[in-house]
């Protein structure tokens, strides 16, 4: 007798089957802009796999999407985040597997099983993909993508991927998408063998049925797709990496390589780049179910790892900022159709760059001459150009996005703007000048806001006629590849100015934090601590190489030093003042940095700085530094104690921003750390990292080195009410 499954038994998935017995499975999670894996959608899948499996009528299964733009992002992460316990992944992980397996075998033992992928296909949902026998998908460039990004929450594919995808593409290519996470397009997916076939989105269930339906009562071996994987088999390419990957001495120099390369990146901080190289080596050497056990145990244990934790606290973090507001009240937005940006430099071109290929918007330059103005439109012509080269727009629809953004040597244009965002020298006059003129020109309801990376909002709109139009919207270089904007309202900033601000800063793809008013705001305010000590330690004798090597190691991205000559020697000087100027000796730097700016070091813009420039590319330390500051470079220095000065110094000024307000949470202050300063991730952002290593330790700390160096290392008081009370920044 046949099984039968009422759909209306069904939450998370529409199913449906046609006179002909060919199934369709369209995932379509309730409650949820796009398709996530979690135990409830798992379990509808399920009975999905059981229905074909029991009923004779089903003769093929397409498995597709009911959300318009989205196949499967992967897991939920919210579940994944909430598992403490190694054992309870370990059984939770071990069903999806068997139910992946199970959805394998359909297709090899007759009944084709076809994946219909239109939009986000990525970790969990590209591991339900391999399981199906084949993957048609939509060519669309733009809105479908393939990877597994489990990497960058602290996992690995704990579903069947690791396997899997070595199996379809090669270990090689596999080990790439993996370990760096990153995603790639149909037309590569196509290339590689990831997918058998793309078409367009509007016949992608017509032609993933169609197929289906031609491979019913053929070989597995003889279905669609088999014909154009021989082709990319037997390619000379293929055949290469077939003689490394398929010989055992061949494996060994890869993996071997692989674990290489994946260490000079990650300094041993990330244990999941390291599982993933084992697990994928065990199912080479071991067989496939070696690879699949362990796989499930390097998951679970990843899973729950305080690595784990902090990356997934941080996406989740980065997800909740994406529906903030940005204010108490409930002041709406105002519609922002036309920006005019103020300097077509380094910053202003960005900020236009952005505006023209993320926001969609009308933008204008204003630059004082010509050249300037063409180097902001050479800038956002570069950026669109990047995105024709990555295909991700047509040349057709690049030149019309160029008829959007145009420049002026005067005001003219600025008559019908919304928003003007001032981006030229960080100068309190020039800013004050700017603003006058331009006031003169927009209507009275446009909002002004500057690009100003220290200088107090509150001084800036002192000039204004108009101070509650008055914002800041400090931006990261280089602005189309930095995630953050700090936006900085002071107490005249109008709600619904800031709630604009806000909605347009994430219509320009940014994550957004927005912060009150104070000298250097958030993210400047806490460098200048963290930077001051730098200096301290080289007018101790410490060596260059040895700050910043210990500090990447610790996990920044690049060390103090070496951001020092990229944000500018110069422009650091200027801060400095301006901290100096608000805090006092807390933020004094060493005497002896004067003498850099004296001997005209700006760092790597002019080739003269900490380190060697030639033609642009960063060189050896340039010894000469030493003779400038008067100081000989000899004293050695615990590595650890350089990473705890630095790093407490750093966190210590976090805390001092919640303390006084300029935070509005402890999380706006993660986040702002890690995406605008590169503070490490797998620390999951200053009050994460406090909260692990604990409050009442780090005021130990900073109590010792208050003793040997001086009042700058007092601990912020709110940081001692938590060490006395054992309270968590983060709950």
């Amino acid at each position: 007798m046949t099984a039968t499954l009422p759909t209306s038994d069904l939450t998370h998935v529409r199913f449906d089957v046609s006179a002909d017995g060919i199934a369709t499975a369209l995932i379509d999670r309730q409650g949820e802009r796009m398709n996530t894996l979690g135990p409830d959608v798992m379990i509808d899948f399920e009975r999905v796999v059981a229905r074909c499996e029991s009923d004779d009528a089903i003769k093929a299964l397409v498995v597709g999407s009911g959300k318009p733009g989205s196949f499967v992002a992967g897991a939920d992460i919210r579940w994944l985040h909430s598992l403490e316990d190694a054992g309870e992944a370990l059984s939770l992980l071990s069903e999806a597997h068997q139910v992946f397996a199970r959805l394998e075998a359909l297709h090899t033992s007759g009944k084709p099983v076809v994946a219909a992928i239109h939009g986000a296909c990525l970790g969990g949902g590209l591991e339900l993909a391999m399981a199906c026998g084949m993957r048609i998908a939509s060519d669309d460039e733009k809105a479908t993508q393939f990877g597994q990004p489990e990497v960058k929450l602290g996992v690995l594919p704990g579903a069947g991927g690791t396997q899997r995808l070595p199996r379809l593409i090669g270990i090689a290519r596999a080990l790439d998408l993996m370990m760096t996470g990153r995603s790639i397009r149909p037309r590569s997916a196509l290339k590689m063998g990831l997918v058998d076939e793309t078409c367009p989105k509007e016949v992608l269930l017509d032609i993933a049925a169609r197929r289906a339906r031609d491979a019913i009562g053929q070989p597995a071996s003889e279905r669609h797709g088999a014909f154009d994987a021989l082709k990319t088999w037997l390619s000379p390419k293929h055949l290469q990496e077939l003689a490394l990957e398929e010989n055992p001495l061949g494996r060994r120099v890869l993996f071997s390589k692989a674990e290489e390369q994946m260490l000079e990146t990650t300094k041993g901080n990330y244990p999941a780049p390291k599982a993933i190289l084992d697990v994928v080596r065990t199912g080479a050497e071991d067989g496939t179910e070696a690879g699949y056990a362990a796989e499930l145990a390097a998951f679970a244990r990843l899973v729950v790892s305080p690595e784990a934790d902090a990356l997934m606290g941080i996406f989740l973090d980065g997800q909740a900022l994406k529906k903030d507001s940005g204010i108490d009240g409930d002041a709406s937005p105002h519609e922002v159709e036309k920006v005019g940006v103020l300097g077509g430099g380094l910053m202003g071109g960005g900020i236009a760059a952005i505006n023209t290929t993320k926001a969609g918007v009308r933008t204008r330059i204003k630059e004082v001459d010509a050249a300037g103005v063409q180097r902001g439109l050479s800038y956002v012509g570069k950026t669109v150009a990047g995105q024709v080269k990555k295909r991700r727009m047509s040349s057709r629809d690049a030149a019309k996005l160029m008829q959007r953004v145009t420049g002026s040597t005067d005001y003219r244009g600025f008559g019908d703007i919304d928003l003007v965002i001032e981006a030229v020298f960080e100068d309190l006059d020039l800013k004050h000048s700017v603003m006058q003129d331009v006031e003169g020109v927009i209507r009275p309801d446009a909002i002004f806001a500057s690009n100003t990376s220290s200088i107090p909002i509150t001084q800036i709109a002192a000039a204004s006629s108009r101070p509650e139009h008055v914002i800041g919207m400090h931006y990261f270089s280089p602005v189309e590849k930095m995630p953050l904007l700090e936006i900085i309202v002071t107490d005249q900033t109008a709600p619904w100015v800031t709630a604009t601000c806000v909605e347009f800063g994430k219509r320009q793809g940014k994550t957004v934090i927005v912060v009150n008013d104070g000298p250097g705001f958030y993210t400047t305010r806490i460098l200048g601590p963290y930077m001051n000590e730098v200096g301290f330690l080289l007018t101790e004798g410490v060596r260059i190489e040895d700050i910043d090597s210990a500090m990447v190691d610790w996990g920044f991205p690049v060390g103090p030093v070496t951001l020092m000559d990229e944000v500018g020697i110069d422009v650091g000087a200027k801060i400095v003042t301006i901290m100096q100027q608000a805090f006092g000796e807390r933020m004094a730097p060493p005497e002896s940095f004067a003498l850099l700016t004296a001997d005209d070091r700006a760092g790597r813009k002019n080739g003269r700085g900490f380190y060697k420039y030639a033609e642009g590319k960063k060189g050896d330390v340039d010894r000469s530094v030493y003779e400038v500051l008067g100081v000989t470079a000899s004293k050695s220095v615990d590595t650890q104690e350089i990473k705890d000065r630095l790093s407490a110094l750093f966190v210590n000024e976090a805390v001092r921003c919640l303390e006084e307000g300029i935070l509005r949470s402890a999380r706006d202050g993660d986040i702002g750390a890690v995406y605008g300063l590169g503070f490490p991730p797998f620390r999951g952002g200053p009050f994460t990292y406090i909260d692990r290593y604990g409050a009442a330790r780090l005021v130990e700390l900073l109590e010792g080195f208050a003793v040997r160096f001086g009042d700058r290392y007092a601990p912020a008081d709110l940081l001692k009410t938590h060490a006395a009370d054992g309270d968590p920044f983060r709950s």
